[in-house]
Parts: structure tokens; C-alpha cells; sequence
């Protein structure tokens, strides 16, 4: 199951490149957009799709400079683009109003669609989110500092760099086949320049106007965090769901960022529970 295969069929033509995106579950069941963050893409997700599948039409979705979406040099591929790039692919489906789960910076993608795009949501799960500062472990920091300076890293070292910097989540440790395929979208010609790409472009100018605003998120949230997160520590699961008008808080014990690999059966459960009310 580790090296399954997940392929994105469908196209998107937005303004930062072409987006690649699926669509799981029969027509007609209730819709479900994942979003994953960086340095992610939606193969994070293929568990969880899956599962939810039975009982949803599940959308996912690499964004622009991730996974097997578009990578140029020059892209906008920050969290302000990601966030307008949502609010209009969500029309592109025919998607009024549906239930969202997003992981990483895909949480702020989400909430800046919702806050200052427009983009109305049944009910949204954020899971080891980026949204309030300080956010970036200390490694992803010192990149984005000096992100001209790693791009001339040779080859060899670069890919130890993104294997290395992947394996440090937190949690039980990744499969290596899973480590592998999540460093791949960052090697070769592509690759390589996008991954300091996106780190030098995603400050907190992103998530310091939506902070202020998390007061009027409309729809129900549930926060779900793994207690060993070692990007993002499980503290910031506790102020995010104070911050919100109507938010239920969901720890998963012994996880990392990466949740949806740690203990997918501990993350589907909440889940499919708050999806299906």
C-alpha cells in the first residue's frame, strides 16, 4: 500500500499554472475538498480520500509549485495565491458550499479563501495547521532566510536536505517509501528551484491578516492536532480552537505533523464523524 499509486487525472488551467487535481466517490454523495500544505501534495492524503470516499465525493488537489501541479520560474506560488486560486477552483467544481479538511498551510489557504475571497464552506477541519504565528520550524526559517544561498546546493546534498528535513515531523518516523515519494517532487530540473521557491515566498504577512479575523470563520471547525508535531507544537491546537467562534478540539496522541500518516485510522474517526452530521 506504501507504493500505490496516485495519480491526479484532471486539469485546471488558473492563473499560477496548471493544477492537477481528482475526484473520488459517486456523483450525488456530499462533497469534501482536502488541501495539503507544503512541503506536501495531495498524495498525503490518499488514505484518508479513500476512506471518506464511501459516503463523500472527495476533490483533491496539488497546488501550483507542489506535487505534479505546475512549476515555473517566476510562479506566485505563495499563500495569497494559493488562497484566490481556491476560491476559484471551488467555482470550477460547481462547489457552493463544501466541507473542507486542510493540513499545513493548506489551513491557511482555506481560511483566506473563506475571510477575504468569498468562499463559503458546510463545515472545515483543520488538521496541524499553519495560521497563527510563530509558525515554520527552525530549519524551514533559515531557508527562507538564506534560500538563494541553499539553491546552489549540489544536487546530491540538496535531496539529503529535503529527505532530512521531511524526516524531522515528529511522530513514530515515515515510511522510507513514503519519505521517498514525498521528497520526489523536489529533485530534478523542476523540482529542485521550487522547493526554495515556495519556501521563500510563504512568510507570515500571509497568516497575520487572517489571525486578527479568525472570529468570523462561519462554518463549525474541528482542530485536529498530533501531540508530538514537532513543526507546529500542539499549543498552538489549543489558542487556534479559542480563537474560533465554534470549534471542537481533537488531540491525537503520539502523532506528528503528519497525521495522516502517523495514525490515519485516529485522524478518519473525528473526521468522519463531524463530516457526517
Amino acid at each position: 500500500m506504501h507504493n500505490d499509486n496516485w495519480t491526479l487525472e484532471h486539469t485546471y488551467d488558473s492563473p499560477q499554472g496548471t493544477v492537477r487535481w481528482a475526484r473520488l466517490g459517486a456523483p450525488g454523495l456530499p462533497p469534501v475538498v482536502l488541501l495539503h500544505g507544503t512541503p506536501w501534495s495531495s498524495y498525503v492524503w490518499r488514505s484518508l480520500a479513500r476512506a471518506l470516499a464511501a459516503r463523500h465525493q472527495v476533490y483533491v488537489w496539488d497546488m501550483p509549485g507542489y506535487g505534479a501541479s505546475a512549476k515555473h520560474e517566476g510562479q506566485d506560488v505563495s499563500v495569497g495565491a494559493q488562497g484566490r486560486l481556491f476560491a476559484g477552483l471551488l467555482e470550477h467544481w460547481g462547489l457552493e458550499s463544501p466541507a473542507v479538511v486542510a493540513h499545513d498551510f493548506g489551513g491557511a489557504v482555506a481560511l483566506r479563501a473563506h475571510l477575504l475571497h468569498g468562499a463559503r464552506f458546510s463545515r472545515l477541519a483543520l488538521t496541524d495547521v499553519v495560521t497563527l504565528a510563530p509558525w515554520g520550524s527552525p530549519t524551514y526559517r533559515l531557508i527562507a532566510e538564506h534560500a538563494e544561498v541553499f539553491a546552489r546546493l549540489p544536487d546530491n546534498l540538496h535531496a539529503a536536505l529535503v529527505r532530512e528535513y521531511i524526516a524531522t515531523v515528529g511522530g513514530p518516523g515515515l515510511h522510507p517509501e513514503v519519505l521517498t515519494r514525498l521528497t520526489a517532487p523536489w529533485l530534478g530540473e523542476e523540482g529542485r528551484p521550487a522547493f526554495y521557491r515556495q519556501i521563500a515566498q510563504n512568510d507570515r504577512r500571509w497568516t497575520d491578516d487572517i489571525e486578527q479575523r479568525l472570529g468570523e470563520v462561519a462554518p463549525p471547525v474541528l482542530v485536529c492536532w498530533g501531540t508530538d508535531d514537532r513543526w507546529i507544537p500542539v499549543d498552538r491546537a489549543h489558542r487556534l480552537a479559542a480563537a474560533l467562534p465554534d470549534a471542537r478540539l481533537h488531540l491525537i496522541e503520539g502523532a506528528g505533523h503528519l497525521v495522516q500518516e502517523d495514525a490515519p485510522a485516529e485522524l478518519l474517526a473525528p473526521l468522519a464523524g463531524f463530516l457526517d452530521v
